[in-house]
């Protein structure tokens, strides 16, 4: 199954489960855990705890990741 193309972070909705990655010229950086965005930033979707991050681009979480 092909993993789904990254999408920009301006376009992230809010209140859903997301992979975020930041992209530094050819290198993907991907965040492990499963994120929201919130409104007053990003959050752990597990935990609910705020996150520091600064993603560029994000997809939707699937279990298998």
């Amino acid at each position: 199954m092909p993993t789904e193309a990254w999408k920009p972070i301006v376009n992230a909705p809010f209140d859903c489960d997301l992979q975020l990655a930041v992209l530094e010229g050819e290198d993907v950086h991907v965040l492990v855990a499963c994120c929201r965005r919130a409104r007053q930033g990003w959050i752990n979707a597990a935990t609910g705890k705020p996150i520091d991050v600064h993603p560029t681009h994000w997809r939707e979480w699937t279990n298998n990741q």
